[in-house]
């Protein structure tokens, strides 16, 4: 078993102990630095982070390979990887990037195929002149979405 496959099952292992937090990334340098970056569905607290880094420290053998390791919640304004966290996301303000536009609105649905953005636009009246402002929503499917951020207001 690789040092990689040994840390994934240490990794499972450990998350499985803790069902509301879930692995968003894992890089392991050439000079064995693991990095792990995790999300929760009700966010993640420092304890979490305690937890998981224990349950991979204890359960690895410094003998045998020595690393360092590196536990962290992902940044608030890191992409979305995950249906999950496009799922716990639901009535927030995103900014989502496809190959033909860039949409900032309000995540109103997160299926396992789609989401739902709904937003106010400004355009012309049908009839006479001047501008209306129209609610638009457009569901987009995972595969076109090309990076994802939630938005963060003050």
């Amino acid at each position: 078993m690789t040092f990689k496959e040994k840390v994934i099952a240490v990794l499972d292992e450990a998350l499985l102990e803790k069902p509301s937090v879930f692995l968003i990334d894992l890089t392991i340098t050439d000079a064995f630095k693991v990095i792990i970056g995790i999300d929760g569905d009700n966010g993640v607290v420092l304890q979490d982070c305690i937890d998981i880094s224990r349950a991979v420290e204890n359960n690895l053998d410094r003998e045998e390979q020595d690393f360092s390791l590196e536990v962290a919640s992902v940044g608030v304004g890191s992409p979305l990887k995950l249906v999950r966290q496009y799922k716990k996301n639901i009535g927030r303000t995103l900014i989502v990037k496809t190959a033909t536009e860039n949409i900032e609105a309000e995540l109103v649905e997160a299926t396992d195929l789609f989401i739902i953005l709904s937003w106010k636009a400004r355009e012309p009246k049908k009839l006479g002149k001047g501008k209306e402002t129209v609610q638009k929503e457009l569901q987009i499917p995972y595969s076109d979405i090309k990076e994802a951020i939630v938005t963060v207001t003050f």
